[in-house]
Parts: structure tokens; C-alpha cells; sequence
């Protein structure tokens, strides 16, 4: 059970003396902290508060059981709710009962696709989108997100929309429209957090301007008549209802189900991968952190919770506050179980501009001009790749800009195995050793011997740049040159393709009196290599453990060492 149900693992190793503490301070200051957020990601998201506190409960308590990082805090997101508002925005109004049931399909086939590619073991795809592309796209969000949030903050009526160009033209078009009194509301609420984010207090930040916020309300409110605020939050915890399911429903949601099961798993990945600890009872597995999530979601929907995932804010404030296990989601949940059974009327007078300026600060750590920076000195196509994915997202959409961060990263990959870095070896003088004769001035060069190294798989995708590269260098020798050696140490794998295109050079040259031979051959390559019939074309003693053997037996026919070369075969299938 503890393969599939990772708390057993940890659990029964739990120190309830240096660790039960720790985990109550941290959990209650998470709780504390996602009341405010929930409630204001909830309006991101186009649902009704509550809706924000009921995706706080129960996926808190699936990824306490299958989750495998100690301090990665789950429940509804920013970037995750915008995506919700721009996917099923055009399939119903925000906030209708329609609108709240395809919200919470969503969340189940969010969760399904998580499962099945948990227990598809197919973490890997994780690769699939570079940290350029992550990066550009979680800033292109953040910015998107923020800016949304201008309604609210000054009350202008600012069309909601996931492409920037289109709230800048709407926020100019009416700038005339904003009312001083919210405004005022909302400079107020962004510039105590970033006073208390700047002076690095303790305080809870989003905690003390909604308290703020609701006792000014309640006691100013006749002064503030222009303020929107929440009003009523139902109270009581969620029932149970299983979502309403239809073929229709599920093809519309699909893809930005999928869209949001990619991204809150490279958000979770990301956050825990951060967090780890060598001192964890339990490393993080790509694989389980699916099936985590797969629960959450699955479970949170038959609870009112719409699509949920790991919090970059209170992952880092479950941090700080020294949360040592996830045990502490127990507490953040006790938390939230306390505002939805007493607190909920409290919430009456609170101002949504609050909720904005905390969304908006929120929001600001993940524009990350750093990353750009660093990839403008370090790589120029990783940043070109970052701009074009945050360009795309910004102007076109969210679902475009993931969409092109995919294509990119798929793209750069084939591009970068397709033309892999190839090298000319040369011998460093009074050496054994074989050096890139570009990267070394006084390496010795054989005119009759070309050693190349190509550093990638060979496969269908790059097998014709080899063989291509090959007849450049082999011309370049000219007449002189008698034997071709292929250095295959960072050669870790063959298909067919390359298979046949590497027994098609071998008689090519052949014809032309070149021998070739092979050397640092490892074990699956050989494998190959054998299987297709090449060893025993060319001979077995033309395969050789290092370069300095394989030319000393093309100058003397002998090696330094007495050993038997029908050996060698058998030695490099490791």
C-alpha cells in the first residue's frame, strides 16, 4: 500500500515532538493566508466565492494521503482560474449555475487525465516544456492575471479578457469611469502588502488588509457608498454531488482540461522540486505527484471544488512558517472547516478591491525579468523561445501561449538532436588522450586518419546530418586519408535508420579503400550493431575500447597491450 499511498511511508516516522509544532504553526498560517486567496481566485475564476474556500478542503486532504512532497500547498491558484475564466468564459456566463457545473467537470476531467497518466508512469512529459517556455508563460500569466484585476481595483468597467491588447484598449476607452472611492480602497490594500513584503515583517499581509478592509466597511460604509463589496457567502461545508457528465460537455472542456492537468503538474513539480529536502522522508516522484493531483481534482469536484494545484504564495509560507511535514495541511484545512461552518457572514463587507490588490501583489513574484536576463547572456534562442511564449500568451491568449510553448519546446528539441555538436579528434601530444582539434591548437592530426565524435543518438531524425558530416570531413582529408574512426562515446543509442545509413557509409568508403573502425562502443549500441550483422561484416577487431588502441593497431597492425581483440565484443556490453 505505501507504493500508491505515500503517507504510510512517512507517517509511521512522524516525531510528533520535533515536528507536531512546527506543523501546527505552518498549517494554521497557510489556512490563515488561503482564506483571502481562495476567495479571491474564486472571482478570477468567474465563480462565487465560496467556491474558492470549497477547493481549499478536500484537495488539501487527498494530497496529504498520495501527495510526496513535505511542504508543497495545494488548493485553487491564479494562473489555474484564469485559465478556467478563459476556457469556459465562451461556453457560459460567469457565475450562472451553467457556468459553476461545467467549472467543476472541468476539475473531474482534469483529475482523470492526471490519474491515467499517473498510473501510465508518464511523468517524463514533464521534459517536454523547457524552462524558457515555463517561465515565459508564467509571467505572460501573471501579468494577464494582474491586469484583470483593474475592475475592481478602480472600478472601472474594464472588459474581462485573457489577451492584453484588448483590456488596455477597453481601460482607455473608459479611464474616465473610475470611482475614487474604490481606487482609494485598492492603492491603500497593494500598498500595505508591498510595505510589508519589502520590510520582510511576519505580518500575514492578505490576512490584515481583509480584516482592514471588512471593519472599514462595516463601520465607514455609508462614507464608502461606491465600494463593491462581497455581501452574502452561504455558509456550511460542501455535499456531496457527483458532477454532471455529458459527452457533449466533456468534448467542449477537453482541451483545456488537458491544458490545465499539463500546467498545474509543472506547477506542483516545479514548487516541490524546489522545496525538497535531503532530509525528507519521502523524495518527490513525477509519477505519484500525478496520481496526487488525479485524486484532488477527482475527489474536489464530487465536493464543489473546481480545478486545483500547488500554490507557489503558500508553499513558500508553509516554508517560512517551518512546516516540517505535509501533516501541517491538516491544520490549514481545520482553518478553512472553521471560516465555511462560523465565519462566513464576517465576510459580508469585505471590498473586492482588497481581494484585487492582494491578487496583484500576489501575482508579481511570478513575472520572473531575471530569467530573461540571464538567458539574454547565456542563450540567445532559450530567450527568443521565453519571448515568444510570453508574447503569445499576453496578446493571443492563455491556451495559444501554452499551446506555442509546447510547439517550441518540441521544436528546439528535434532541431537541437537533429544537428548535434560533432568534433574532429586529434591526439594531445606525449598522450594517450583524443581532444576537439577546434577547441585545442596543438593537438596532433593524422592526415590519413579522421577521428570523429559525434555527441547525440543517432536516430531517423539526425542519421543523414551524420552521414552528411562525415563526407564533409572525409573530403576535407582529401586523398590521404586510409581510415575513418568513429569515436561513439556519447553515441548512448541506434535505430534502424541509423543502422542502415551507417552499413550504407561502411561500403560507401570501403569502395573508396577507406576502412572505418569503431571505438568506446557502448553496450546497446554494440547490441545493435551485432544484431544488424555490421560486427561481423566488418570484423570483430575492428571494434576497440579507446581511440589510442584503435590507431595503433591501424599504424602496426599489433596493440601496445597483449590482448586478444575478440575479446573487446564481449567487454564493451555494459
Amino acid at each position: 500500500m505505501k507504493k500508491w499511498i505515500p503517507i504510510l511511508e512517512w507517517l509511521p516516522k512522524y516525531n510528533v515532538k520535533e515536528n507536531l509544532k512546527a506543523d501546527v504553526i505552518g498549517g494554521l498560517t497557510v489556512g490563515i493566508v488561503l482564506i483571502p486567496q481562495g476567495i479571491a481566485y474564486a472571482l478570477i475564476a468567474g465563480l462565487p466565492p465560496i467556491y474558492g474556500l470549497y477547493t481549499a478542503l478536500l484537495p488539501q486532504l487527498m494530497y496529504l494521503l498520495f501527495g510526496t512532497s513535505q511542504r508543497v500547498a495545494v488548493g485553487p491558484v491564479a494562473m489555474d482560474s484564469l485559465i478556467v475564466a478563459a476556457g469556459i468564459s465562451v461556453l457560459a456566463v460567469s457565475g450562472t449555475d451553467a457556468y459553476i457545473t461545467l467549472a467543476i467537470l472541468l476539475a473531474f476531467c482534469v483529475g482523470v487525465i492526471q490519474l491515467l497518466l499517473g498510473l501510465g508512469r508518464l511523468g517524463f512529459i514533464v521534459n517536454f516544456l523547457s524552462k524558457p517556455v515555463i517561465s515565459g508563460f508564467s509571467s505572460a500569466a501573471a501579468i494577464v492575471i494582474g491586469i484583470n484585476q483593474i475592475k475592481n481595483l478602480t472600478g472601472i468597467p474594464v472588459v474581462k479578457s485573457n489577451r492584453l491588447q484588448e483590456i488596455i484598449q477597453s481601460l482607455i476607452s473608459q479611464i474616465e469611469k473610475i470611482d475614487i472611492q474604490t481606487f482609494i480602497v485598492g492603492i491603500v490594500t497593494v500598498t500595505i502588502l508591498l510595505t510589508i513584503k519589502w520590510t520582510k515583517s511576519k505580518i500575514p499581509g492578505p490576512l490584515l488588509v481583509v480584516v482592514l478592509g471588512i471593519l472599514g466597511l462595516y463601520f465607514f460604509h455609508n462614507l464608502l457608498p461606491n465600494v463593491s463589496v462581497l455581501k452574502d457567502i452561504p455558509s456550511g461545508l460542501p455535499t456531496f454531488e457527483f458532477p454532471i457528465i455529458t459527452y457533449k460537455l466533456v468534448l467542449e472542456i477537453l482541451p483545456i482540461a488537458m491544458t490545465l492537468a499539463i500546467i498545474g503538474f509543472l506547477e506542483t513539480i516545479s514548487i516541490g522540486k524546489a522545496l525538497e529536502k535531503s532530509s525528507d522522508n519521502v523524495l518527490i516522484s513525477p509519477n505519484k505527484e500525478l496520481i496526487a493531483l488525479g485524486m484532488m481534482n477527482i475527489f474536489g469536484s464530487m465536493f464543489k471544488s473546481y480545478p486545483s494545484t500547488a500554490s507557489f504564495s503558500r508553499s513558500a509560507v508553509n516554508e517560512d512558517a517551518g512546516s516540517k511535514t505535509g501533516f501541517a495541511a491538516l491544520f490549514s484545512m481545520l482553518v478553512i472547516v472553521s471560516v465555511l461552518l462560523f465565519l462566513t457572514p464576517y465576510f459580508y463587507y469585505l471590498p473586492k478591491a482588497v481581494l484585487a490588490g492582494i491578487i496583484m501583489v500576489s501575482v508579481i513574484k511570478l513575472i520572473d525579468y531575471k530569467e530573461a536576463i540571464r538567458l539574454w547572456e547565456l542563450n540567445k534562442s532559450d530567450f527568443w523561445m521565453l519571448i515568444a511564449t510570453f508574447s503569445g500568451t499576453v496578446f493571443l491568449g492563455i491556451k495559444e501561449g501554452i499551446i506555442i510553448g509546447v510547439i517550441l519546446s518540441l521544436t528546439m528539441l528535434i532541431a537541437r538532436t537533429s544537428r548535434p555538436h560533432v568534433a574532429v579528434l586529434g591526439r594531445i601530444p606525449n598522450t594517450n588522450i583524443f581532444r576537439n582539434i577546434n577547441r585545442f591548437e596543438e593537438v596532433e592530426v593524422d592526415k590519413e586518419i579522421l577521428i570523429l565524435r559525434f555527441d547525440a543518438r543517432v536516430y531517423f531524425a539526425n542519421a543523414n546530418y551524420f552521414s552528411e558530416v562525415l563526407q564533409t570531413k572525409a573530403k576535407q582529408k582529401g586523398v590521404d586519408l586510409k581510415l575513418i574512426l568513429l569515436d561513439c562515446e556519447c553515441i548512448n543509442g541506434v535505430d534502424s535508420t541509423a543502422i542502415q545509413m551507417i552499413d550504407s557509409d561502411i561500403d560507401f568508403y570501403k569502395d573508396k579503400g577507406i576502412e572505418v573502425f569503431f571505438s568506446n562502443v557502448k553496450g546497446p549500441v554494440r547490441d545493435m550493431l551485432t544484431k544488424s550483422g555490421i560486427v561481423d561484416k566488418l570484423g570483430s577487431q575492428k571494434f576497440f575500447i579507446n581511440n589510442n588502441d584503435a590507431v595503433t593497431y591501424f599504424k602496426t597492425g599489433k596493440l601496445d597491450r597483449n590482448e586478444d581483440l575478440t575479446n573487446y565484443i564481449g567487454q564493451a556490453n555494459i
